[in-house]
């Protein structure tokens, strides 16, 4: 199968679902066995626009996803450029316990961490649920970061130190613009998989805590159809704005670092 051919057949596959919840979203009156809706409506989904509770679980993933978003890079830059920069005993452990999350089900981590963010206040608050969200963001923040630095040449920040820059001009002129591609790419997975967590969620959050997903999930319990296709645009709607947004950074190699010679 030639290239163009995976790629038509690629947005084939992602482009099926949106429009299936575009038809059930403003089809009315389509019942079994009818092949065609008596009538096309946006009420529904207008109606969910201008819900509340719909808007404030909106907000509230839009600042939690936004928030862990922030807060991975900065934990996960300095993380992964000590992996893959430097050599020291027990690189590969440390390597395995940021990866060890990945692994142990949602439902445990957030049952165990319940217990510890309720004795610090931490429980049913956003900040709370941002730090939960760290657990599952962190290790995909870090393996892309690190595939970037694995090819990263710090000659270039050692040439403009010689040349008298700070350590944060360094930063700021050499390394950010060197990285950013995959820094893009790192951000934008933190930012989906915060904002489609629902275990850690429902479990940290405690009901006070409103999210998207966790309105999406209690409406596919009551089977309305119609609802379920309303939320699920509202949901994927900030997803598609955003990978458009980056997408000449997706494009191309997740590395923006200069291959070592």
């Amino acid at each position: 199968m030639s290239y163009r051919r995976q790629v038509l057949l690629l947005a084939l596959l992602l482009i099926v679902p949106i429009a299936i919840f575009l038809v059930y979203a403003f089809a009315q009156g389509w019942f079994f066995p009818t092949l065609w809706p008596e009538r096309w409506d946006s009420g529904l989904f207008m109606r969910q626009l201008r819900d509340p509770q719909v808007r404030r679980g909106f907000e509230q993933s839009l600042i939690i996803a936004i928030g862990v978003s922030g807060l991975a890079l900065i934990l996960g830059y300095p993380a992964a450029r000590v992996l893959e920069l430097q050599q020291f005993r027990g690189r590969g452990l440390i390597y395995g316990l940021f990866f060890l999350p990945t692994v142990v089900p949602s439902v445990a981590t957030g049952i165990g961490l319940n217990i510890v963010f309720l004795r610090l206040g931490l429980a049913g608050t956003l900040f709370g649920v941002m730090l939960v969200h760290l657990i599952p963001v962190l290790p995909y923040v870090v393996l892309t970061l690190g595939s970037s630095l694995a090819h990263y040449d710090r000659h270039y920040e050692h040439q403009a130190a010689v040349l008298g820059a700070s350590p944060w001009q360094v930063f700021w002129r050499v390394s950010l613009p060197l990285l950013l591609p995959s820094l893009v790419v790192a951000g934008v997975l933190a930012f989906l998989i915060s904002w489609s967590q629902y275990v850690l969620s429902l479990l940290i959050g405690g009901g006070k805590i409103i999210t998207l997903p966790l309105l999406l999930f209690s409406a596919a319990s009551g089977g309305n159809y119609s609802l379920i296709a309303s939320l699920s645009l509202i949901f994927i709607a900030p997803l598609l704005l955003l990978l458009g947004l980056v997408a000449r950074y997706l494009g191309s190699p997740a590395t923006g670092a200069t291959p070592r010679p």
